[in-house]
């Protein structure tokens, strides 16, 4: 009687977990569960080739590759204030993560964002007139006013089982969610689900993962494609 009710438990459990939020928590814990039922979808790639750093790997691969590094390490998500702006290997937030995904195409981010905003300061909503390179670089808001700047911006809208939509979602593109309750900025993988919806790689409490866009309630806000 117990184990057919530690059984039924268990199952209850397993199905939340695997219903929940479209899977964000096994996702979460690296536990990539596909649905057993439905049609594959074949989403062609379409992401650049430039090779900026010559290593025979396409750019926004370097990006997704960098940025999976600290889903593998499972950076804990920590939001402090550092001098010389750059935390510590081992430790970090959401805008963090995509300072490190370029970083592994040589792209800088910090000194492209930290030039601009001294040059446009008034553009930048989280610097309110003072420039603070400890720390500018570092915000959703500021980054999403520079991609939004130097970037290609592309849909907001996640269209399941739409080629043509899905095929706007590539490896290495931006996501931006704005709301008064939370900000945040992740990285689209190159790995996908079977029907197509694309990961991201991103780092909210407690760790950097890689789970379903679809699985954010936050909408959209903004989808950047940087121009290597």
């Amino acid at each position: 009687m117990l184990k057919r009710l530690f059984a039924a438990i268990l199952g209850v459990l397993l199905l939340f977990l695997f219903l929940f939020r479209n899977g964000i928590i096994l996702d979460s814990l690296g536990l990539h569960i596909e649905k057993p039922f439905g049609k594959k979808v074949e989403v062609p790639a379409d992401f650049s080739q430039a090779d900026r750093n010559q290593n025979g790997i396409s750019d926004p691969i370097d990006v997704v590759q960098a940025a999976r590094k600290e889903v593998e390490q499972r950076t804990p998500y920590k939001s402090t204030y550092y001098a010389g702006g750059y935390p510590p290997n081992g430790e970090g937030v959401c805008t963090d993560l995509i300072w490190r995904g370029f970083k592994g195409a040589g792209v800088t981010i910090k000194d492209l964002i930290d030039k601009d905003i001294a040059e446009n300061t008034d553009l930048y909503p989280r610097v309110q007139g003072n420039p603070d390179p400890n720390i500018d670089f570092r915000r959703v808001p500021n980054q999403d006013v520079y991609f939004s700047r130097y970037a290609k911006s592309l849909t907001t809208e996640l269209i399941p089982g739409e080629i043509e939509n899905l095929q706007e979602w590539q490896p290495g593109d931006i996501v931006i969610f704005l709301s008064p309750k939370f900000d945040h900025v992740a990285i689209i993988s190159d790995k996908r689900t079977k029907d197509g919806i694309p990961y991201v790689i991103h780092n909210s409490a407690p760790f950097a993962a890689e789970v379903k866009l679809s699985s954010f309630k936050t909408p959209i806000t903004a989808h950047y494609r940087w121009d290597f």
